[in-house]
């Protein structure tokens, strides 16, 4: 999951109100339902200590809620009497959650908004192409990269044959030129190594299109048969082809990832078999090597599981991202003057979010670090 939409929380130092609330609006109670659940926030954050302001915004942004359009559930971080990120969720959450905590508690997030990854989508013709940006929750028009074309002019003085030839030569190299034009904005677009890209239309534009990709970019894009940019063109194809390319993607990052988290982890001489250490090497285990590996920005992804053992394990952290230790003593000798505690999850997420680290949850299923807590390292010590 890219977690560049919680940038804002990093501006603030605190303390947070973090609130998880369903949002649907299907029965005829609903309106009776939502005064309950929004005096049940209120409470709840009186109850933690939460300021006045913050609760007031808090349950004016609750009232405002639509009576018609709302995503499944919500999510609200306020501060200092001010909403700062107001977050539609995927999943509805299962009951009524507002805390009050030195660090906004990010962490429900990973299992209440869609791991499937917004995706880039081009599609193409010969005269340029469409950008769309896709996630769970929907469609936006990104731009357009145009190119140019060639209109002949007559030549009547030229042999057929020769005008012929010309007009083609022309038309091709002004499709190079836009082929050339769409590759250099999807690069633009798409900065993260792991970012996906879909391209759709004419079969042999995509083809060009991709042949011009640098290879970081090409090895996470697909091609898809349906889509164009005529207008009135229907998107229901195109839309099942690019849902189902996006489930396949996270499904295989998922995979790749903890198949790397495993042989780094098993490497001989570096993890002892059975053990959970901070041992050099391309992976750590366990909440001490995770905070080692954050604190040095070595973290290239972390595994969280589901219910992971040691996600609320509380920790020490200052007003920087990268503040943090286990216990305060530890904190204070790294420098961190007035250390606070948190749950380790969420200080972990914050670091990850100021160092562009990629986080995945580990599926219940699928054997994961032990505690729940485990990272790919972008290199060893």
């Amino acid at each position: 999951m890219d977690l560049d939409f919680l940038k804002p929380l990093l501006e603030r130092p605190g303390p947070w109100a973090s609130v998880f609330v369903e949002t649907s609006r299907s029965t005829e109670d609903a309106a009776q339902i939502q005064r309950l659940r929004d005096r049940a926030v209120a409470r709840q954050l009186v109850d933690e200590g939460a300021d006045p302001l913050t609760v007031g915004a808090v349950a004016e942004r609750l009232r405002a809620e639509p009576a018609s359009g709302a995503p499944p559930g919500r999510a609200l971080f306020a501060t200092a009497g001010e909403i700062v990120l107001d977050l539609p969720l995927t999943t509805a959450p299962p009951d009524v959650e507002a805390t009050w905590t030195n660090l906004p508690h990010i962490a429900p997030l990973l299992h209440l908004r869609s791991d499937e990854p917004a995706c880039q989508v081009a599609l193409i013709d010969r005269t340029g192409a469409d950008l769309e940006l896709r996630s769970p929750f929907g469609v936006q028009d990104v731009g357009h990269a145009e190119g140019k074309t060639w209109q002949g002019r007559g030549h009547r003085g030229l042999p057929a044959d020769r005008y012929e030839w010309h007009y083609h030569n022309k038309v091709e190299n002004a499709w190079e030129e836009t082929a050339d034009l769409i590759a250099a904005e999807l690069v633009r677009r798409c900065p993260q190594h792991d970012a996906l890209l879909v391209l759709a239309g004419d079969a042999r534009e995509r083809k060009a299109v991709r042949d011009r990709l640098p290879p970081r970019l090409r090895s996470h894009t697909v091609e898809v048969e349906h889509g164009s940019r005529a207008p009135g063109a229907s998107t229901a194809s195109l839309d099942r082809e690019i849902e189902d390319a996006r489930s396949r993607y996270a499904r295989e990052r998922i995979r790749s990832t903890l198949d790397d988290f495993r042989r780094a982890r098993g490497r001989p001489g570096e993890h002892r078999a059975g053990t959970v250490d901070g041992a050099p090497g391309p992976a750590a285990e366990g909440v001490p090597a995770v905070l080692e590996a954050v604190r040095e920005h070595r973290v290239a992804t972390l595994l969280l599981g589901l219910d992971a053992a040691d996600a609320g394990r509380l920790i020490w952290v200052g007003p920087g991202p990268y503040d943090i230790a286990l216990g305060r003593t530890e904190a204070k000798n790294w420098g961190i003057g007035r250390p606070k505690e948190a749950r380790a999850d969420d200080a972990l997420l914050r670091a990850c979010v100021a160092a562009d680290s990629e986080v995945l949850m580990v599926p219940e299923e699928a054997p994961g670090p032990a505690g729940g807590l485990g990272a790919v390292l972008r290199w060893s010590t």
